[in-house]
Parts: C-alpha cells; structure tokens; sequence
C-alpha cells in the first residue's frame, strides 16, 4: 500500500473536490469517486482514500457544494433537487482536473460511484469518452438504454438483490442495453442490501461480500487503467 497525501481543491466549475495521491511524483493512473446521496462524507473520502492507496490518483467532487447529512429524508431531497447537467459539469471539471495534473496520467482515467453515485459512473461514462473503466455500486435509478449504449469504458456493475431501490428487471435491462450497445462489462450480484459496501453502517455493511466486490473493482481498474 502506498503511502498517501490529500487535500482539498476547486475544480474549475467552483465545486470543491476532495483529492487523495500516493506519495511520489507519479505519474498515477486516475479514478473519478462519486459520493453516496448523503454528501461528501467521510466515508466516501475514505474511500478516496483507499483508492490512492492502491496507486491512483483519486478525486471525490462534491456534487451538494458543500451539503452532507445523516438523516435519510434531507439525502433524498439533495438528490432529488439535484441537477444532473449541472452535476456532469462538475464531475467533468474533475475528469478535467485529472487529465491536466502532473501527477496523473491522463489517458487512464477510470470512475466509480455509491448509490446515486453508481448512476453517474455510468452516466459519465456515456457522456466522456476519456473515462476508461467505469465501476457502478447500486446506482440507482439505472440510465436509459441509448445513455447505456453511447459507453465505451469497461464496465462492471455492482448489485445486491435485496436491493429495494433498484428492482431485477432494471439491473436485467442494463445488461441487455449494455450488450445490444456492443459495452464490455458484466454485472456481478450479491445476496446483499442496498450500500452493502457502507463499513459506516452496520445495518447494511455484509463485509464478505464487500471484500470481494472491492477486488474486482480494484482488478478492473488494474487491467483498464494501470497498463
């Protein structure tokens, strides 16, 4: 595990972001990480954390400019009142960010995303052709099929099917859109909760299944993004 420097940066948009790199000069490949609907919380730094930890260059943008909560009715109504064109600026300002840093290299740069996060992998995905790899935990709702058509990363799905949020049959349309659209990637299903991955919260935090999904996300960035 390499040793790790973060900071604080304004992404071009004026959206802060949080930024996680292994110690050195680089350069590193680059991973976009996009917050769960609760903010950019700790968790989720930890996670940009982890991630930096493993020899990206990791950036987590805050799509609430500066609005975390705990209480699940504030998180759906930030979600819910969140603009998703404004939300793509921002997480393009951070692939932007990436691809302009001394530190990274720019043609490896991959994403992953919780929840409403996991949404926004892939619609970034479709709607930056720099992105490479893209990791979706639970994203929730899941794109339209010409949205999941237009990628050309690699992408693996994440799913728990004790997910009430996001239903079977949605997760079998992403497949069959993602295959009709000619996309490399799989889904891989758990029999798991929704924010499964979540060690902040034991309620839904199956540590196993964690494990496990957290190594194919780090193989896929490995093979995608570190050649």
């Amino acid at each position: 595990m390499a040793q790790v420097e973060t900071r604080t940066v304004t992404l071009a948009t004026g959206a802060g972001a949080y930024e996680a790199k292994p110690s050195g000069t680089g350069p590193f490949p680059a991973v976009v990480v996009i917050q769960e609907w609760w903010g950019l919380n700790e968790h989720i730094k930890d996670v940009t954390r982890r991630i930096a930890a493993e020899g990206y260059l990791a950036v987590a943008p805050d799509l609430y400019h500066g609005k975390v909560t705990a209480d699940a009715n504030e998180a759906g109504a930030l979600m819910n009142a969140l603009d998703v064109d404004g939300a793509l600026r921002d997480l393009k300002a951070a692939v932007d960010h990436l691809a302009a840093h001394p530190a990274a290299k720019a043609d490896r740069i991959g994403v992953t995303g919780f929840c409403m996060g996991g949404r926004f992998a892939l619609l970034l995905a479709a709607n930056d052709a720099r992105i490479k790899a893209s990791a979706g935990w639970y994203g929730v709702p899941v794109p339209d099929d010409d949205t999941l058509k237009r990628i050309r990363a690699e992408v693996l799905y994440i799913y728990g099917d004790q997910d009430p949020f996001v239903p079977a049959p949605e997760v079998r349309r992403l497949e069959a859109a993602l295959k009709a659209g000619g996309v490399k990637g799989r889904v891989v299903t758990y029999p798991a909760p929704h924010a499964f991955f979540n060690d902040t919260r034991p309620e839904v935090y199956r540590p196993e299944h964690a494990k496990d999904a957290w190594a194919k996300v780090l193989d896929l960035f490995d093979r995608t993004l570190k050649r």
